[in-house]
This record gives structure tokens, sequence and C-alpha cells, in this order.
């Protein structure tokens, strides 16, 4: 069997008049993610763990923000297109290990519906995802809660 590992990042600007979707799920909140896509910085983030396991570039390569196609998707899209993609080259996901970087709103009690829903469109147990999340102590442009990034470590693997 071989085994890989991958890490992806994920940043987005929170602006009015955007919907917030971290997870595959829609948030409550008064700002939304700034992007070309639904800018689901952690869907984002595992995109990008996933395909830099698997030697495949990255997000931006495959689904790029100037493609039309790619215009306000839902990123659970570009998810299940990354698992497809990877399974190309004979891989499939192990384990999923993310973390969000958000002052507000406060993601503990979404976190159980963001690993059903990453599970679910990657067709992995819900035990095999894990997603926490942590603030900066109000230090940065998270801290001042002009954006939210998103951490993501994957381990895909084939026979």
């Amino acid at each position: 069997m071989k085994i890989r590992v991958g890490f992806g990042f994920d940043v987005h600007k929170l602006v009015v008049d955007r919907e917030l979707w971290i997870g595959g799920i829609k948030l409550e909140h008064e700002k939304g993610l700034l992007g070309h896509s639904d800018a689901d910085v952690l869907l984002h983030a595992i995109c990008d763990a996933l395909l830099g396991a698997a030697h495949m570039r990255d997000i931006g390569y495959h689904f790029p923000d100037t493609a039309s196609e790619y215009e306000m998707i839902d990123s659970k899209i570009l998810l299940k297109k990354t698992v497809d993609l990877i399974a190309t080259k004979g891989y499939t996901v192990g384990n999923i290990d993310a973390t969000i970087c958000a002052e507000r709103p406060k993601m503990k009690n979404h976190i159980p519906a963001m690993q059903k829903c990453i599970a679910d469109v990657i067709g992995i147990d819900e035990e095999d995802v894990s997603v926490k999340a942590t603030t900066t102590e109000k230090l940065g442009f998270t801290g001042r809660q002009e954006g939210i990034s998103a951490y993501a470590t994957v381990l895909i693997q084939k026979d």
C-alpha cells in the first residue's frame, strides 16, 4: 500500500452581502467570504491538501478563478471533482484533519454538521474527518474579523 500526506491552506476576506459557507454548510453571519466560488475556505484547503498529496498541483490550477464555469460554484462540487481527480491516480482518502481559524462566528456547534457533510461528499466515515476551530486571540486580520482561514492535512492511499 502506498500512503501519501498533503497539506492545504486557504484564506478569504469577509465582506457584507455574501453568504458564509464553511465546511459545506451555510452559517448565519452578517458577513460572508469573498471569492470567485462560494469561497468555502475549509473545503478549498482540503482540496489543496488532496491535490498536493497526489502530486497534482493545486486548486487554482484545476479550478481557476478566471473560468466562468466556477463562478459562484458550490465548493462541495469542487471537493467531489478533486476526489475524482485523485482517484484517476488510484488514490482514496484515508483521513482528514482540518482547522478553521476565525474570531466569529463561533464554529463549535457547526463542526458535527461540517464533518458529516465532508464525509458524505467524499464517501468516507465521519470518524475519518476531524474539524477543529480556533481564534487568533484577536491578533492579525483574523482577530480584526477581516477574514477567515483554514488549514488541512490529509492522508491518501492506494494499493
